[in-house]
């Protein structure tokens, strides 16, 4: 009885032995498909045995049962995270557990442009496949105290940038990166500043970024395009910047700013009002930025653009309508023609 005993057991150690050599085996071996990598979103809260048999339906040539315990033996299956994997041929069983472990997430990619408005960047993540929606008819002053932040006016405080995220983030998620990274760039660059800036604050210096931002064509005339701004503004000049008329005028400008957009009032009318309009009118880059907190000395208090991104600066009005005159009224005249 005891030999017979013995027997069973050595013969039951032998196959739990061939058995646990059959799932090492199978663990290690890579799994082949056609075609591209096959994309595996692991939502929270799913067990180790759920993601196995969903690996499986996706198209995963494995077996999700011998994957789930190949999980409960060689991984922590406690510790997978949640997010979107692109699994490759070639992988493993246990590469592939591995990777969700590790967090090694497929990431989407989402571009902010510089002198994009918010509403731009908002149609943007709208129109993503892959970003979760949640700011949807969220207004600007909710969307802030969302993001934990007191600013009073939305536009202008996200960076223009390219974001990489997983699958399923929301637009929330993706603009809460976008603002911190503004906050970030904003507040070096102001620790940096020029002495004497007529800023009264960061977010003056932000509004004044915006506006070099949609003025300037070329990188080399950014740091005088915003000398000749706050030139204007320690003199007590209007700005006059048409950017910020057309920002105010919002959908209603169709493309042509007529001499009535500069005679109606408002707050971002910067012919009729002196100072800063009340907000910013676009995402500014880092460039923009630099240029604000640090512009060029000039007595520059006039540009006008010469047709190929590049402007002419002048330091009194007849050396302006001079340019004027030469860069935009006479070959208007002569396009007529």
């Amino acid at each position: 009885m005891i030999r017979l005993f013995v027997r069973l057991l050595v013969l039951a150690l032998l196959c739990a032995a061939l058995a646990i050599a059959a799932l090492a085996w199978y663990a290690t071996r890579p799994l082949h498909w056609t075609g591209d990598a096959i994309e595996y979103t692991l939502r929270p809260g799913t067990s180790l045995r759920q993601a196995a048999l969903q690996i499986e339906s996706a198209g995963v040539p494995v077996d999700g049962r011998l994957l789930g315990l190949i999980g409960r033996f060689a991984v922590d299956g406690t510790r997978l995270q949640a997010g979107s994997y692109a699994f490759e041929a070639g992988h493993t069983p246990l590469q592939l557990l591995e990777q969700m472990t590790r967090g090694d997430v497929s990431l989407r990619e989402i571009r902010f442009i510089e002198g994009w408005t918010l509403r731009q960047m908002r149609a943007v993540l709208a129109a993503h496949p892959d970003v979760k929606q949640v700011v949807a008819g969220m207004d600007d002053r909710t969307l802030m105290t969302r993001l934990g932040s007191d600013a009073q006016w939305a536009e202008g405080w996200f960076f223009p940038d390219t974001y990489l995220f997983p699958a399923g983030d929301s637009d929330l998620d993706i603009l809460k990166r976008a603002h911190h990274a503004m906050r970030r760039q904003l507040d070096a660059a102001w620790q940096k500043r020029a002495p004497d800036l007529p800023y009264a604050s960061p977010e003056q210096a932000l509004i004044m970024a915006s506006i070099v931002e949609k003025e300037t064509g070329i990188e080399a005339d950014r740091a005088t395009v915003a000398s000749v701004f706050v030139n204007r503004l320690r003199a007590g000049m209007p700005l006059q910047t048409d950017p910020a008329v057309i920002y105010g005028l919002g959908e209603r400008f169709d493309g042509n700013l007529t001499r009535a957009h500069l005679n109606t009032d408002g707050p971002f009318n910067t012919y009729m009002r002196r100072g800063l309009p009340p907000s910013a009118i676009s995402a500014p880059g880092r460039a923009s930025i630099e240029a604000a907190l640090n512009p060029a000395r000039t007595d520059y208090l006039y540009f006008v653009a010469r047709g190929d991104g590049s402007s002419v600066f002048s330091r009194t009005l007849a050396e302006h309508n001079s340019a004027v005159d030469r860069y935009q009224r006479r070959p208007a005249k002569m396009a007529r023609k």
